[in-house]
């Protein structure tokens, strides 16, 4: 089953340290090397994003930023036998943060991709 890891999150007023970068790399690599991860990257600022809308029969586009506390910061797509898999991939990735970057603080959201053959 695949897996779509949106993550969101607040900076708090300092650059990712690089030793969470390097952290996260060797995730990466780790999850690709164990047939996990299909693919990843980080999301620009939404003030170079758009929301598109249909409310009442009418569609609507709105450029960002949006008001939101909590930018939408990179995905990661990851092909797995259960949710819990895809989980783990997911908490380790946030324990990185919590443990690398103080003051950080952000919520992953993990999505089943619908697959017609199950």
């Amino acid at each position: 089953m695949r897996y779509l890891v949106l993550l969101k999150g607040t900076t708090p007023g300092t650059p990712p340290p690089p030793e969470l970068m390097a952290a996260i790399m060797q995730l990466g690599e780790d999850a690709t090397a164990a047939g996990a991860l299909l693919d990843t990257a980080g999301l620009a600022p939404s003030v170079n994003s758009a929301r598109v809308t249909v409310t009442g029969g009418a569609l609507d586009v709105v450029d960002g930023p949006f008001a939101e506390t909590k930018e939408m910061i990179s995905y990661a797509l990851y092909q797995v036998r259960t949710k819990a898999e895809a989980t783990e991939w997911t908490s380790r990735f946030m324990k990185l943060h919590r443990d690398l970057w103080p003051g950080w603080e952000g919520e992953a959201e993990v999505h089943q991709v619908f697959s017609p053959a199950g």
